[in-house]
């Protein structure tokens, strides 16, 4: 029987791929494991979706932006992670490794290049993170999701395949959506008619990236509850159970419910992360993106939305110009603009998004080639 391993992780990006990739391979006879690091989100993740996959733990290190003295100890982490993966690799024999990205890749794509299987690697955003970059010399192939990446890049074994998404989101319903949020329940119930439907917020910030926009959303609400619904999705720390409005419907997080939400959205507001920027261009939904500064990150936010932009694809709001009264300025913009902006997302869509079939093909076609050696 085939193997495959997979590692990724630190953050749900880094994850989501690898999970919408697994059964796939294994409707095609392939054994599965899953590396990651110890008590990751990705052990979390894996766990939830496939409980029957296997699970391997590897030391890993971190990246910091500030000064602090486990800095000086990560390398020895990474040696100690690539020991400990170049074991369990020799153990589960796999014929290839894909690899998602985060620091946990890092010692299993070296010790994978040590035995000799092949590594396919992904990275969804336009600059390749520090862990990527480590780990590309080591790869057979580089799958990559905007065309500025390969163009820098540069190297035969970099392909751009585009963005990644989740089979599910195609597969929400708008009226749920509405349900679960209870956006028509008694609207207009004493004139014994139901007023039509208003349109669509959603907001979202992702954990990392939430409160300030949850705090300019929320200065103003009543004035966007004039004429949206919204549905906020708030992270753990911003949801706010004492804050109640008709027509304002908040998740800490959506699992389940995600596709129906995204169904349901006629706008959006959201950072700029490869994995939602890509599933609400999939499902062509007008969008302003606000990247997390350079203060915050290391600035693959600002250049994903600036490649959005610069195709007329979004609109932008750069983070240290985010007041509550510029973000409601351009939210009021972005529904304005937002049919123009939907009919270029759905002209694009064929070469924004990848499917999912192409890239278990392209590590199944690796595996092989190594399988029969």
């Amino acid at each position: 029987m085939p193997r495959a391993v997979f590692t990724g992780g630190g953050t749900a990006g880094h994850v989501v791929l690898n999970l919408a990739l697994i059964p796939r391979l294994i409707a095609r006879g392939y054994d599965v494991a899953y590396i990651g690091s110890e008590g990751g989100i990705e052990q979390t993740m894996l766990a939830d979706a496939f409980p029957d996959i296997p699970y391997y733990a590897v030391s890993t290190g971190k990246l910091r932006r500030y000064f602090d003295w486990e800095n000086i100890k990560d390398p020895f982490r990474v040696l100690s992670g690539v020991v400990q993966a170049y074991r369990l690799l020799g153990r589960i024999r796999p014929d290839v490794v894909f690899s998602k990205g985060g620091f946990v890749a890092v010692p299993v794509v070296v010790a994978a290049w040590m035995r000799r299987i092949p590594v396919i690697a992904h990275e969804s955003d336009l600059t390749p993170g520090l862990a990527n970059r480590l780990a590309f010399p080591f790869a057979r192939e580089v799958l990559v999701t905007f065309p500025e990446t390969a163009e820098r890049l540069r190297h035969p074994k970099v392909k751009t395949v585009g963005g990644v998404v989740r089979d599910a989101l195609f597969h929400g319903r708008a009226e749920e959506g509405r349900r679960l949020c209870r956006f028509d329940e008694g609207r207009d119930a004493r004139r014994g008619r139901a007023q039509p439907s208003k349109p669509v917020l959603l907001v979202t910030g992702g954990s990392l990236g939430a409160k300030k926009i949850n705090d300019a959303l929320r200065a103003r609400l009543d004035d966007y509850l004039q004429t949206f619904d919204i549905i906020h999705l708030t992270g753990e720390k911003g949801y706010d159970p004492a804050l109640t409005r008709p027509g304002y419907c908040q998740f800490a997080f959506a699992k389940a419910e995600l596709p129906h939400l995204f169904a349901a959205a006629d706008i959006a507001v959201s950072r700029a992360g490869a994995n939602t920027l890509f599933e609400l261009a999939a499902l062509a939904i007008p969008m302003l993106l606000i990247p997390l500064s350079r203060a915050q990150s290391r600035g693959d936010q600002i250049q994903n939305a600036e490649s959005f932009r610069r195709q007329g694809l979004a609109r932008v709001l750069e983070d240290e110009a985010l007041t509550p009264d510029t973000l409601f300025r351009e939210v009021q913009a972005l529904y304005a603009e937002r049919g123009a902006l939907g009919a270029r997302l759905q002209a694009a869509r064929k070469t924004l998004i990848a499917s999912p079939d192409d890239i278990a093909r392209r590590i199944i076609r690796h595996a092989e080639r190594n399988f029969q050696r």
